[in-house]
């Protein structure tokens, strides 16, 4: 039995596994080489009418954290730049070749409705298991009212979604850009227009750094730069917390999610399907280490499953829902305290450095026998913040502990502090919820 197999859209699939629609999907000898490697489907690059765009010399920024790790690349590369019906006929030979993978196929268009559904009947009739429609491309083809320029108005993505809906009969992803002030408008119109999924998030509009020689943004192009599209490890947060709204949002939380950002391995990849994802596409990771990073994944997530003692993707996935919540909804008498364990402590002091110049001064550091130095939680001043823990280059060296104050479950809305609290508390209920003491 292959654990990982899913459907996704009712795309049936061998894994969660896809490449999304960028530079490595953009030709047939990619596409084979993936199928090789293992990568269950792939989202073609995005195609467009005839002429091709024409991509600049110089197309990747990067950001490096201090180890020179590359967390994220700001990318200025249009949509594919060969013509439509060479990339049709490659994706013809390609599904005869491969019948048990999945190609997508990624589209753009100008805002004219004869021309999207033209183009949606061209890229069916490839033999596509679906369509997915670029609305967040966020640079070069907005400027052309395309990409993001429709992504970020909620008409227009219904538009589009119900215009392509309207001439096939295979599942249509509507893909959503990030640069938007609240995700669930754009997705509840794409779900509005018959999208049958969603796949997110599109590149975060950037400038991932300035050369200050050339004193212009980077990939600069003869001595200029230009904002790009932001992928990468670095966006996997901005991605989970989207994905987590539509899944969690009464309006959205049918719609399946195809979720892309920051998925470099297995361990990410469940965290999204967790947060209701039915698949992933993945960029970024491929073009860093190659496509046999999937070899990776797949051993890791049917691992994770042996471990959980699921039977399939479908037994963990959307199990974090329920518990992403809104802030307001959260038990503020729960209490936490620093442990730090000697036993693993390397006396690096970062620790005491991060809470005594910019926390809760909860972290005492002292001289001891030895002649080495001991780092001591002061429980009185220590608010649980989790800094110490996060600094600690030590794994499980620092521990979260909570406490049992033997306060009850209290929300903000409930809070006797609380301005717009409705219900009237005498001071003796304050002082029970609270677990304050004005002695």
């Amino acid at each position: 039995m292959n654990k990982l197999a899913c459907n996704i859209a009712g795309i049936d699939s061998i894994n969660p596994f896809w490449l999304a629609s960028a530079p490595p999907t953009d030709k047939y000898i990619n596409v084979v080489r993936a199928f090789e490697a293992g990568w269950g489907g792939v989202v073609w690059k995005t195609l467009g009418i005839d002429p091709p765009v024409i991509n600049m010399s110089s197309r990747y920024g990067v950001h490096h954290d201090r180890s020179r790790n590359v967390i994220g690349i700001n990318n200025i590369e249009l949509i594919t730049d060969r013509p439509l019906e060479t990339n049709l006929r490659e994706i013809e030979q390609i599904r005869k070749e491969w019948p048990d993978r999945v190609i997508i196929g990624s589209m753009m268009a100008p805002l004219d409705e004869n021309t999207w559904k033209e183009l949606a009947i061209k890229i069916a009739n490839s033999g596509v298991h679906g369509i997915e429609l670029n609305l967040g491309c966020p640079h070069g083809m907005c400027e052309r009212g395309m990409g993001s320029a429709i992504g970020q108005v909620p008409e227009l993505v219904e538009q589009t979604t119900r215009w392509v809906k309207e001439v096939v009969d295979i599942p249509v992803f509507t893909k959503l850009t990030p640069n938007i002030t609240d995700i669930l408008v754009a997705a509840e119109a794409a779900k509005r227009g018959g999208a049958d999924a969603v796949s997110l998030i599109n590149t975060v509009n950037s400038i991932a750094t300035v050369d200050l020689d050339l004193m212009a943004p980077t990939p600069t192009v003869d001595g200029k730069g230009t904002h790009g599209g932001y992928c990468g490890s670095a966006v996997k947060p901005i991605a989970l917390h989207m994905v987590g709204e539509i899944a969690r949002n009464p309006e959205t939380r049918n719609l399946q999610i195809s979720a892309i950002g920051g998925i470099e391995t297995w361990r990410d990849a469940a965290e999204f399907i967790a947060l209701g994802a039915s698949g992933v596409q993945v960029c970024t990771a491929a073009m860093l280490y190659g496509f046999r990073i999937v070899d990776d994944m797949i051993a890791g997530l049917e691992n994770f499953l042996d471990e959980k003692g699921y039977a399939s993707l479908s037994a963990f996935q959307g199990k974090a829902i329920p518990n992403v919540v809104n802030w307001n909804e959260l038990n503020i008498n729960f209490d936490t305290k620093a442990f730090i364990n000697k036993d693993s402590c390397i006396e690096c002091g970062r620790c005491h450095i991060a809470c005594e110049d910019t926390s809760h001064q909860a972290i005492t550091m002292q001289q001891n026998a030895s002649g080495g130095r001991d780092f001591v939680v002061v429980d009185d001043e220590c608010v649980g913040c989790n800094l110490c823990k996060h600094v600690c280059p030590v794994p499980e060296c620092i521990e979260m502990r909570p406490v049992d104050n033997g306060l009850p479950v209290l929300t903000w809305p409930e809070h006797p502090k609380n301005p717009l609290r409705v219900d009237i508390v005498s001071p003796e209920n304050t002082l029970a919820e609270t677990g304050e003491n004005h002695e």
